[in-house]
């Protein structure tokens, strides 16, 4: 069975970065087994309707700014793939999840940076899937427990976002860890890898520095929707873990 995979993507910039998490990302695409297809949440497309993409080829959507000129050269031209697509919808609509389809849209950074470190050649089709950050954490869980069988068919689950995310606290220049930052991901270590649902779903209540290390949900909520793709054995575990500029959170954790 395929694991569902919470990935944290950084800024844009890491897809011309050489570090040890770039090092470890290509490495896990090389040792997972090669999936069917890929389903991606990314927390840079937003919506208050789950949207699951039918492209058939993804354009390259470059949703920042200011970063070196190179990262706008960067294609990655996955192809979509119609079968998930509509087994994605027909499973949120058994589950009572409204849900769209999406012709229309590319893969944003949140997706192929991610993806291009997994897989470079770009030969595996993708699924592209919205997040909704006005659910309530319990629903997001929710969201992902309905594709968890998805990883019996060889189709490999993934949740783009970060456990900490906040650019106004980024410090260019630093090259520690802000102790808040380390303070919220060891709770939230915690939790995870006891599977405690429970605290997990009132984190923003009871984790230390949870505003500041999640000032709005849609880069946390992956990590509860590959969670919840992960429901069936309840076993998590983080794979790595590192910081940039001071407090953004490079992580990656496993749902088998």
């Amino acid at each position: 069975m395929m694991p569902s995979l919470f990935i944290a993507h950084g800024a844009p910039s890491l897809a011309l970065e050489e570090n040890a998490y770039t090092e470890f990302l290509q490495k896990l695409g090389q040792e997972l087994p090669k999936p069917k297809a890929i389903v991606l949440f990314s927390a840079h497309w937003e919506s208050t309707t789950q949207l699951v993409s039918s492209v058939a080829n993804y354009e390259t959507i470059y949703d920042f700014g200011g970063f070196q000129p190179e990262l706008y050269q960067i294609k990655y031209p996955a192809q979509g793939h119609e079968e998930t697509s509509a087994k994605i919808q027909r499973l949120f609509a058994d589950a009572g999840i409204p849900v769209e389809s999406d012709s229309v849209r590319g893969l944003d950074h949140g997706a192929w940076v991610v993806l291009r470190l997994l897989y470079p050649n770009a030969d595996i089709p993708v699924v592209a899937l919205s997040v909704n950050r006005y659910l309530s954490n319990e629903q997001q869980y929710q969201v992902g427990q309905a594709l968890a069988t998805l990883r019996e068919q060889d189709v490999l689950v993934i949740g783009s976002g970060g456990t900490v995310h906040n650019l106004r606290q980024l410090n260019w220049e630093s090259a520690g860890v802000d102790p808040w930052a380390t303070a919220f991901d060891n709770w939230l270590h915690d939790k995870l890898v006891s599977w405690d649902t429970e605290s997990l779903f009132a984190y923003d209540k009871l984790a230390p520095s949870a505003e500041a290390a999640v000032p709005t949900p849609e880069h946390f909520v992956p990590l509860l929707l590959a969670m919840g793709a992960g429901d069936q054995n309840k076993q998590a575990s983080l794979l790595f873990k590192a910081y940039q500029y001071g407090n953004l959170s490079l992580s990656c954790w496993k749902f088998d």
